[in-house]
């Protein structure tokens, strides 16, 4: 049953005022939904706003960074230039000593040999001056037959003139050899590869070398042996590099025998002392790939304690004042270095010393 109140129904009323409840109700969220969305969007603001400030300020403390690390490489980049600057001339400077070291050894051993070349020189010229004089006496008889008319007589003392000649020009040329051979080991190397016999090559520097030792000391004595392969063929090498090499290996086998001779007496053999005799030994062989050439003594060894430094710059067993430490050291650059080969060396204490030459096939000459 409808209730009336001033003829409108009472049930009409209470929708009316709901719905006006529900309008206000709806139109406050509203406005308070956008009141939070202001509020929002302001917080949004302000939170860009602080994070474009913090990245400013890291920008700017990077681009500091960056400035101060630029000025850093700067510096350094100023710095190695003078440490480079420094070492270069460091460089040159160990390049003109280690020259100069160089030169310093070749003139030892120029002066080592001086007493040998005297020798070796000497002999020619004692031919040169014998048969000079005996030429001139034959040219007085020459003289004295042509007056007389005998001339088969003066044919046959100019057929021995003849002779005499050809023996003065020999051992001129001798003579000649041995002076080009020490102006080759004064001189600064070529460089230059070129066709050359081991043999003679290491005959010239064995004898040179032990009249050089014997002209030191008039006492000593020992033997010199050579087996030299004949059909060994010329070696495309630098001469006087290789010359320089087997001075230094033939020297220092001489030195060591020599040491040896002075302090060893006699040794046993079967119960009984025999005198020690000095033996140097040259050995030349033409192998499948390579020429070898074994310089050897019965010194008195290696000590297997420093055999492996025997080959480092300055490192020497002789007393000062008699080694500078470079001799092996130059000899394995030049053998391993300059000519591709290899330089050994195999010692037993007591019993002696081998080093060992190879040198590649492809040095030969064909």
């Amino acid at each position: 049953m409808s209730t009336f109140l001033f003829g409108i129904d009472l049930a009409d009323i209470g929708v009316f005022f709901q719905q006006i409840i529900f309008a206000y109700s709806l139109a406050l969220r509203i406005q308070l939904s956008n009141q939070e969305k202001v509020k929002a969007q302001a917080h949004a603001v302000k939170i860009q706003k602080e994070a474009n400030q913090q990245l400013e300020h890291k920008v700017q403390e990077r681009t500091q960074q960056l400035y101060e690390t630029n000025e850093d490489l700067e510096r350094s980049n100023e710095q190695i230039n003078v440490k480079n600057l420094e070492l270069a001339e460091t460089l040159s400077t160990l390049r003109s000593t280690q020259a100069q070291l160089i030169q310093s050894e070749k003139l030892a051993s120029l002066g080592e040999l001086t007493a040998g070349i005297a020798h070796e020189i000497q002999n020619p010229l004692n031919f040169v001056n014998n048969f000079a004089e005996v030429s001139a006496e034959m040219l007085d008889e020459m003289a004295e037959e042509i007056e007389k008319g005998d001339t088969e007589e003066v044919k046959a003392i100019a057929a021995d003139l003849k002779q005499n000649l050809s023996k003065i020009n020999h051992h001129g040329q001798r003579a000649s050899s041995i002076v080009k051979g020490m102006l080759e080991h004064s001189r600064t190397s070529t460089g230059i590869k070129e066709p050359t016999d081991l043999n003679a090559l290491a005959d010239e520097y064995l004898r040179l070398a032990y009249h050089g030792l014997r002209a030191k000391d008039s006492s000593f004595n020992a033997t010199m042996e050579t087996h030299f392969d004949p059909d060994l063929p010329k070696v495309s090498v630098i001469p006087q590099d290789i010359g320089r090499v087997l001075l230094n290996l033939i020297n220092n086998a001489f030195y060591a025998v020599a040491e040896r001779s002075r302090s060893t007496v006699g040794a046993p053999l079967g119960g009984a002392h025999v005198p020690y005799q000095p033996t140097v030994t040259i050995t030349t062989r033409k192998l499948a790939d390579a020429i070898e050439i074994t310089v050897q003594d019965n010194g008195n060894g290696i000590p297997e304690a420093i055999k492996d430094k025997i080959f480092q710059p300055f490192f020497t067993t002789k007393p000062t004042g008699q080694g500078t430490g470079l001799g092996l050291s130059l000899a394995y650059d030049i053998v391993t270095k300059g000519h591709g080969g290899t330089l050994e060396v195999d010692s037993q204490e007591k019993i002696g010393t081998s080093f060992v030459i190879s040198l590649p096939v492809t040095s030969l000459n064909h």
